[in-house]
């Protein structure tokens, strides 16, 4: 079986959100996981850290690629992250998704879609959606 090398990655850098969503490594390891499941990507593992005094990192190994967060919690930043390859998962998903739970005052995005040769830089169409409960 032959498969495709197109992909299609989002990078996005929140600011302004509340401390404590960015300091808790197993809320942030919920949620991404939600966000995995709802852009239908299939979550192999999970790797979370959370830093002293602060901060944490997420990890979501996608059989489709991954999906990250690293946050600063004293500057109300994270950068969020998710590349997947082939059709049939959107990664723009799971990034509107983390969105919405974060609610950051701002956020700047970009998307790359590679693996079709140069890489081409697109703007995200970036939309709030309804987080689990």
């Amino acid at each position: 079986m032959e498969y495709s090398t197109f992909g299609r990655h989002v990078a996005v850098d929140t600011w302004g959100v509340q401390f404590d969503l960015l300091n808790d490594a197993e809320f942030l390891k919920k949620e991404m996981i939600e966000a995995a499941e709802a852009c239908g990507a299939t979550v192999l593992s999970v790797q979370a850290k959370q830093f002293s005094p602060q901060g944490a990192t997420v990890l979501v190994l996608l059989s489709e690629s991954h999906l990250s967060i690293h946050t600063y919690p004293e500057r109300g930043f994270a950068a969020l992250d998710c590349y997947t390859c082939g059709e049939t998962v959107d990664p723009q998903i799971a990034i509107d998704y983390l969105v919405s739970v974060l609610k950051p005052e701002k956020t700047y995005a970009k998307k790359l879609v590679r693996g079709l040769g140069e890489l081409q830089v697109v703007e995200p169409e970036m939309k709030l959606v309804e987080a689990a409960k």
